[in-house]
């Protein structure tokens, strides 16, 4: 992750924020202070609160768990045509 100071950050915000958004990549801005802070986009946001999400609910990771065990053993569920492209919005 980049680090830039907060005065450099305000000079040049339009650039850093649209580098942020286009590469996916969060800027940690440092202040004098000490507190410094993350500037992310809102779609990498959004996809680190689902992955928060997934992690802390037991029962989905354990859901996971049982599928990974069947699908690699060859004898997980295997979609319909129908379904596969309901999945896949085709």
């Amino acid at each position: 992750m980049n680090s830039i100071s907060v005065n450099k950050f305000r000079d040049n915000l339009k650039s850093f924020v649209e580098q942020v958004v286009t590469n996916h990549f969060p800027l940690k801005v440092t202040r004098r202070s000490g507190d410094d802070f993350i500037v992310i986009s809102a779609e990498d946001w959004e996809r680190e609160q689902e992955t928060l999400y997934v992690l802390q609910n037991s029962d989905l990771i354990q859901q996971i768990s049982a599928s990974t065990a069947t699908h690699s053993k060859g004898k997980g569920y295997t979609p319909t045509t129908g379904e596969m492209d309901e999945i896949t919005g085709v």
